[in-house]
């Protein structure tokens, strides 16, 4: 098979395309493959569909290509704009190789895609040899280009939380379809008007603000704000991490004020606040020695009455009301004023947190999410923009559907 027949298959092209010569530059590591058009060729009008019109001039249009072994691939093409009758002078917006727009060849930005997943833009850049910014035009437009495409009509149950952007009080909150589960909406941000702007663009993908029926958050008045005047028909559950955080913040601060007193506390802060089966056995043993009742830490008695509310979601539904009850009075009574201020919170949101027994959602999805976001962040040491990170949290965490050549 002769080199130019080879790229021809390689590339794939069809009449009227075809490679018309190659030439390799061993000095500069350089791979360039001509491509041209038959003459007399006939083309579709980009603009109205119309068949059969004409090539009226050309222009040479080149596009870095995946590299030949080692070396750089360029394909250089000989591009008509054609004479339509109904629409003048039209260029051709895309061929069977690229976009017009790009630069790059479509395999090119395949790798990319493929690459951007699991490496920092920078470090592609570097090994393809290319500016970052051009990396991250390819990375948008795919993403916005399959956004542009999702059907959001069948989404009913979503999760919200926020995650940080960078250092400081910056902030993006993240909406998930707990039923996929995938991220469908990203926005700057975590007041209420998050919640506006995901229903506006639920809007915009064919959804419908009166079918989401059911809503996980953590207790951010600002969430809860939100849901309220964007999603009426939305029953809210409060996420049971958050939930807990609650309750393990004022456990921590009873032993916090406590050690200043009783210095066997000291260096005891996680055997407190971590699950009894996380425990290493020399911790579970110090635990054990702590929570003596003869040594009648206040720490142990805040502990127990955690222990207490987490086991409220092991409740049969029918009792977890009661349950509550009983713990609400157990707290409150306890006269350790972090804990009592804990259960005080949890009876602002009483009805949110009962909603789990019907519901039976957490954003525990989310926190999974939060971590691979906040991991691709210090692979990448951060991002200049939030569309950079929007960008990435769309990618490798809203299972688009990407048109990329296989």
């Amino acid at each position: 098979m002769k080199d130019l027949d080879l790229f021809q298959s390689a590339l794939g092209l069809e009449t009227p395309w075809h490679v018309s010569s190659s030439s390799f530059d061993v000095e500069k590591k350089r791979l360039d493959i001509k491509i041209d058009f038959l003459p007399g060729s006939v083309f579709c009008c980009p603009q109205c569909g119309r068949e059969r019109v004409k090539a009226y001039d050309t222009t040479e249009i080149t596009w870095r290509h995946l590299n030949f072994f080692q070396h750089e691939a360029y394909l250089t093409a000989r591009v008509p704009r054609v004479s339509c009758p109904d629409c003048g002078i039209i260029k051709l917006k895309s061929f069977p190789w690229s976009r017009r727009e790009s630069g790059f060849t479509l395999l090119f930005e395949a790798m990319i895609m493929l690459m951007a997943k699991s490496m920092p833009v920078k470090s592609i850049a570097e090994m393809v040899g290319e500016h970052d910014t051009r990396i991250w035009r390819i990375i948008h437009h795919y993403v916005d280009q399959a956004r542009a495409k999702e059907n959001y009509s069948a989404v009913n149950t979503v999760g919200v939380d926020e995650t940080s952007s960078k250092r400081g009080h910056h902030y993006v909150t993240l909406f998930v379809d707990l039923k996929i589960p995938k991220v469908i909406f990203v926005t700057e941000g975590k007041d209420a008007s998050t919640v506006q702007r995901f229903n506006e663009d639920l809007v915009a993908h064919k959804g419908d603000p009166a079918s989401i029926t059911e809503f996980c958050s953590d207790m951010s008045p600002a969430f809860i704000k939100g849901v309220a005047d964007n999603f009426v028909n939305a029953q809210l559950t409060f996420d049971k991490f958050h939930i807990m955080q609650v309750i393990n913040k004022g456990v921590d601060e009873v032993r916090r004020q406590e050690q200043k007193e009783r210095p066997e506390l000291l260096r005891s802060r996680y055997i407190w606040l971590k699950n009894q089966d996380n425990l290493k056995e020399s911790q579970r043993n110090r635990l054990a020695e702590l929570s003596l009742s003869k040594l009648n830490l206040k720490t142990a008695r805040a502990y127990r009455i955690r222990l207490s509310f987490q086991d409220f979601f092991n409740q049969p539904t029918a009792l977890a009301e009661s349950y509550l009850k009983k713990w609400y009075f157990w707290a409150t009574h306890s006269k350790l004023l972090p804990i009592k201020e804990a259960a005080y919170t949890i009876k602002r949101h009483w009805d949110g947190i009962l909603r789990w027994f019907t519901s039976r959602i957490s954003n525990g999805t989310l926190e999974g999410i939060n971590s691979l976001v906040q991991a691709a962040k210090a692979r990448a040491r951060g991002y200049r923009t939030i569309k950079n990170l929007t960008s990435m949290i769309y990618l490798i965490s809203g299972k688009l559907n990407f048109d990329l050549p296989t």
